[in-house]
Formats: C-alpha cells, sequence, structure tokens
C-alpha cells in the first residue's frame, strides 16, 4: 500500500469515483474542506462522481443532509445509500409483509410506502434494522436479551456499519445489532457496503473505478470484493488502531482487505 500526498498524481487513471461520505467527506457535523476541494477538481476534469453511504435512509434524505451543510448542489447527481437499497426490496415485499422496525423513529422513511404494514415483534414476517433505539444507543446487552427468543425471523440491516464517528464522538450503527442478532444463532440479510449487489447501482462494468473510504470492513472490504482499485482514509473511524502510518499494513492485515493507496484524510 502506497502513501498518495495527492489524488491528482492518479485521478486521470480512473473514470469514475465511489466515494463514502461520513469519515471521508464529512464528520456527521461539518464537511472536510480539502475533500471538497477533490470534488471540485474531479468535477472540473468531467470525471464521475458516486456517493456511496451505508446511511440506513432513502438517498433523498441524505442529500438533503449535505444540502444543509451548504454542499454544492452539482455534486449531488449520484447519491446512493444502503437504506435505498433496502428500501427497493422492503417495497416488493421480499421478505415478507409485514416487519418491525427495529431503530429510531428518524429512520421511518425508509419504509414510508409501506409503513401500514408494521407491527410488533411476536407477529411479524421480518425484522427490519435500521439502527439502534434512542432508548438503549449504546447497550448492546439490551438487544441480546431483547431479541434472543425472535432468530426464527430474518433481520435485515440496512446500514452494515458497527461504529461511526460524530464528531469526536463514538457512536453505534445498525451492524452492531446485526452481529448480535448473528452471535444469538439469527439470520441477518445485509444492504449496503461491502455487499456487491449496492454497487450494481453504481456504475457499469466498462468504468475504470477508485473507490475511496475510511472503513475497512466495508468500503475497503466492497473494493476488493470487487476488485477494483481504492484509497484507504486512515483518520477516519480506524483512527484510534493504530499510533503510525507504519503500523498500517498490520491494520490492513487485521481486517484481511488491500487498498492500493492511504491518505490521511482525502485530498487533491
Amino acid at each position: 500500500m502506497k502513501e498518495l500526498n495527492h489524488l491528482s498524481e492518479i485521478y486521470d487513471n480512473y473514470d469514475t469515483f465511489v466515494i463514502d461520505l461520513w469519515g471521508v467527506i464529512h464528520n456527521g457535523v461539518i464537511l472536510n474542506p480539502k475533500a471538497i476541494d477533490v470534488l471540485k477538481n474531479l468535477k472540473d476534469e468531467s470525471k464521475k462522481i458516486v456517493f456511496l453511504s451505508n446511511a440506513p435512509r432513502p438517498s433523498s434524505k441524505v442529500i438533503s443532509f449535505l444540502l444543509k451543510m451548504n454542499m454544492d448542489k452539482k455534486f449531488l447527481s449520484n447519491v446512493m445509500t444502503s437504506g435505498e437499497a433496502a428500501m427497493y426490496a422492503i417495497n416488493k415485499n421480499q421478505f415478507g409483509k409485514s416487519f418491525f422496525h427495529l431503530g429510531p423513529p428518524r429512520d421511518t422513511a425508509v419504509f414510508e410506502k409501506v409503513k401500514k404494514n408494521k407491527t410488533n415483534l411476536e407477529s411479524c414476517d421480518f425484522i427490519l434494522c435500521t439502527g439502534l433505539f434512542d432508548d438503549h444507543e449504546s447497550d448492546l446487552e439490551y438487544y441480546k436479551k431483547f431479541l434472543k427468543n425472535y432468530i426464527s425471523k430474518k433481520l435485515i440491516c440496512t446500514n452494515p456499519d458497527l461504529t461511526v464517528h460524530r464528531g469526536n464522538k463514538e457512536e453505534l450503527c445498525a451492524g452492531a445489532v446485526a452481529k448480535v442478532f448473528e452471535d444469538l444463532g439469527g439470520e441477518v440479510v445485509y444492504f449496503g457496503k461491502p455487499y456487491k449487489e449496492v454497487y450494481d447501482m453504481c456504475f457499469n462494468l466498462d468504468e475504470k473505478v477508485l473507490a475511496i473510504g475510511d472503513n475497512l470492513r466495508t468500503d475497503i472490504k466492497g473494493a476488493n470484493n470487487l476488485n477494483i482499485d481504492c484509497i484507504f482514509i486512515s483518520d477516519g473511524v480506524h483512527r484510534d488502531e493504530f499510533q503510525d502510518v507504519s503500523e498500517l499494513d498490520n491494520l490492513l492485515n487485521k481486517y484481511n482487505v488491500k487498498a492500493n493507496f492511504f491518505q490521511r484524510e482525502l485530498k487533491w
């Protein structure tokens, strides 16, 4: 893995840039100015920019969130989320009709079209997990007890991430609950990175693609699954797992992934 001082050194080798949002473009609170500078330069060079996010909500909600952060609308023509991909499947009753929503009220947009099918845990066909309940947002033991009698049902996870940093604070994501469910012996269906299906909605096989992300389990693993080049952004979700860049190869080995390049933060 090679340190890449400037994306401008290699951008011309690629047509399409599949870029993660949280941890690369913003930290949940503010946009990263250097990353925005990258977007401007890629746009000026007529490159295709696709934002691929493991957000458990429809793409339109993520676009609204980015506009509120003052991102320029011209960068937002290709936004795909794990929530959007899950929504397609849920609207087609792919896992049955009735569901129990496990997650905070702010995520209800993902099942807006089928909200009449929402029911309780006992009688649902499947569990739709978008995150953690607001009252239990850091207590995974709670979910062990809550779900232990329902492992015969499928759990649909709309965000495979385990954690995210909002500013400097680490928060648990839907993937952490899904892992609890799997450890109990339940079956989980994941939507989002690193699973191939979500990438089919982002680019064609004949495009030369570079993936950029900060999460080794999802962004970099996803790139490896599709055999596309990638840049690991080291000052993101894994920043507390190493002291020095000399340790990065060991970190990648720990997650059993490979990256072509790394940058501390995305910069042109």
